[in-house]
């Protein structure tokens, strides 16, 4: 007998209204997205002509962090919190490039990550996806795939890419991942992009094209920001613009700040460790 097809829109998703996820997808060029999806990300594109750009570069810094993680601080069991839909080297393919082994659970509160995810990973043993809100960290803990894939008695790469903008104010982002901290080991890091306010019209372009589509995205005062690391000693080159940030390499050359392109100054990085 046939298996029923999977039903399509998955469960729970409304295809007029855009998700994070599906935009971010539309604005790389991807197909797994809606027509709102499509018209949110030629609204970012309006505001911003280098949106594209801007998601490649968040997408770049994801590698770096994930391959410093794994290869130079030795952790191997990484929690990607807002994830994503799968797109070109994803958290699992950077991490498993270099530990085959590592452990790699994503979590979306779009059904449709899940969807797409459980089918492209079926036969893989290592990589876990689950449909979760970073707004419940205690109900991203307490689920048990997560429970079941990660060993909280070691080391943990907690990964917020993109993520945290999305939380406002009231909605005490800093608690969110204290929360999210709290039970994980010593060693475990905490990795976050984010987008930073210096001014720069491109970073409001950025934050204003998020905030007219999906009702979320503040970029913040870097001194702002620092406080998401909770005090936490952060690895070098500490919180750093995306083209600026090498942290398996913190001496390398890199651009002046003021020699780099208004969207180059849309994103920042880094990486802390807990003592």
């Amino acid at each position: 007998m046939n298996e029923a097809a999977p039903e399509w829109p998955p469960k729970g998703i409304d295809p007029d209204v855009p998700s994070t996820a599906r935009v971010y997808d539309a604005i790389l060029g991807g197909r797994d997205n809606f027509k709102s999806d499509r018209e949110a990300a030629e609204v970012f594109a309006a505001h911003i002509p280098q949106a594209r750009e801007c998601a490649l570069l968040n997408r770049a810094a994801l590698v770096r962090g994930v391959q410093y993680m794994v290869r130079t601080a030795g952790i191997d069991q990484l929690l990607d919190i807002g994830c994503g839909l799968p797109t070109k080297q994803n958290t699992h393919e950077a991490a498993q490039e270099i530990n085959p082994e590592a452990h790699v659970v994503y979590v979306d509160n779009d059904p449709m990550v899940l969807s797409h995810g459980r089918a492209l990973l079926a036969d893989d043993r290592t990589t876990t996806v689950v449909t979760a809100d970073l707004r419940d960290p205690e109900g991203i803990l307490a689920n048990p795939e997560v429970r079941e894939a990660i060993d909280f008695d070691r080391p943990v790469g907690l990964m917020l890419i993109g993520m945290i903008m999305q939380i406002a104010e009231d909605e005490r982002p800093d608690e969110i991942i204290a929360s999210l901290m709290e039970p994980l080991a010593s060693g475990s890091h905490l990795f976050i992009t984010t987008w930073p306010d210096t001014g720069d019209p491109a970073q409001h372009a950025l934050s204003r094209a998020c905030l007219e589509t999906l009702g979320n995205g503040w970029c913040r005062p870097v001194e702002r920001i620092e406080r998401h690391f909770l005090g936490m000693p952060l690895v070098a080159p500490g919180l750093e613009y995306v083209p600026r940030w090498f942290p398996e390499d913190p001496g390398r050359a890199v651009p002046e700040v003021a020699d780099m392109e208004p969207f180059e100054r849309t994103q920042i990085a880094a990486i802390a460790v807990k003592p």
